[in-house]
């Protein structure tokens, strides 16, 4: 058996075992000897050879288990929705082979998250698509057909109901815009059709028009090329931090940007509101995280420390960088 793959009861038996050995032939080859009645100085050589027994023992032992006391430590920082924590094999003694496993464990199980958060958020894409479809193609239309059929209904209709067919037409309007925007919410048609910054000044044009914070954009007239998936998480992560502003920050100005820096391409969201918790970790944080994670990017949401109206931190900065593979052109503000 290896001393690597040797199981730890076994080396701590054998360390044991090594040194009561050589306490042993150190007495019996040393003239050291005990009387019947022993002495003072006998019990002072005793005593001396059972202390450097214990202390030769136990810093064997603890340079055995030393690791383990990392390993403990390490646990109780591990955060799944963090990768990357790892020990240190070299430093690990003889305790590199559990330290390996350790981390090995670690790697299998970020990949399984990473992994299945993926086809989580993928099938979450594609049911908002799917739902986004129905809702244009049988509700709209549904809509749309109702409100020809009170159109035609008006002009046949006596002239003391029209008031009232006027508001069910204005009724009907409205809910077909409401539904053409939860649809777009739902399948942002701009990011396909029109690309990444016309979709971001459009969803940033939607959140000031409904009645929340201005939204002051500084996006770039060109942006480099990324794959769908990419700006697909960068489109859902300015989507739900706005939204997060909307609902919880009580802002009054947002600064919407997407620029390059330092070879990565860097969304920015941040206001001027309440602020945020140091820790906070809500259910659309943790889904903005999770989306950076899936295409290697990295999200840091904190507190700015700008006054905002509730008296909190003030303000909250949501930070999304994308890594790219080569220089791109600087941004301009629009």
């Amino acid at each position: 058996m290896s001393r690597l793959s040797m199981p730890l009861f076994w080396r701590v038996c054998l360390i044991n075992g090594a040194v009561f050995l050589a306490g042993t032939l150190a007495l019996a080859l040393s003239p050291a000897t005990v009387s019947r009645q022993p002495l003072l100085s006998e019990f002072v050589v005793l005593l001396f050879g059972l202390t450097v027994i214990v202390l030769v023992n136990g810093a064997l032992l603890r340079s055995l288990l030393r690791p383990l006391d990392r390993l403990t430590a390490v646990t109780t920082k591990i955060d799944l929705r963090y990768p990357g924590l790892r020990l240190d094999e070299a430093a690990s003694g003889p305790a590199r082979a559990l330290v390996r496993g350790f981390n090995a464990m670690l790697e299998r199980l970020e990949v399984e998250r990473s992994t299945s958060t993926a086809r989580a958020l993928q099938a979450q894409e594609a049911e908002r698509q799917r739902i986004a479809q129905e809702l244009h193609d049988e509700v709209g239309q549904s809509l749309t057909a109702v409100l020809l059929g009170l159109r035609y209904v008006k002009d046949m209709a006596p002239e003391r109901v029209r008031a009232e067919l006027d508001g069910l037409r204005d009724t009907t309007r409205t809910s077909l815009e409401e539904v053409r925007r939860i649809s777009q919410r739902l399948r942002p048609g701009d990011l396909t059709d029109l690309g990444l910054t016309s979709a971001l000044a459009g969803l940033a044009r939607d959140t000031s028009a409904r009645n929340g914070p201005q939204v002051r954009r500084h996006l770039p007239s060109v942006v480099p090329e990324l794959p769908s998936e990419s700006e697909l998480v960068i489109y859902r992560v300015a989507q739900e931090a706005l939204t997060n502003v909307v609902r919880h920050a009580r802002a009054t100005a947002v600064d919407l940007g997407l620029a390059v820096s330092g070879g990565a391409l860097e969304l920015r969201v941040a206001d001027d509101g309440v602020g945020i918790r140091e820790g906070a970790m809500g259910a659309g944080i943790q889904g903005m995280l999770e989306r950076a994670q899936m295409v290697g990017g990295d999200l840091v949401v904190r507190a700015t420390g700008r006054a905002g109206p509730g008296g909190g931190p003030g303000g909250t900065e949501v930070l999304l960088r994308l890594p790219l593979s080569a220089p791109q052109p600087a941004s301009v503000s629009s």
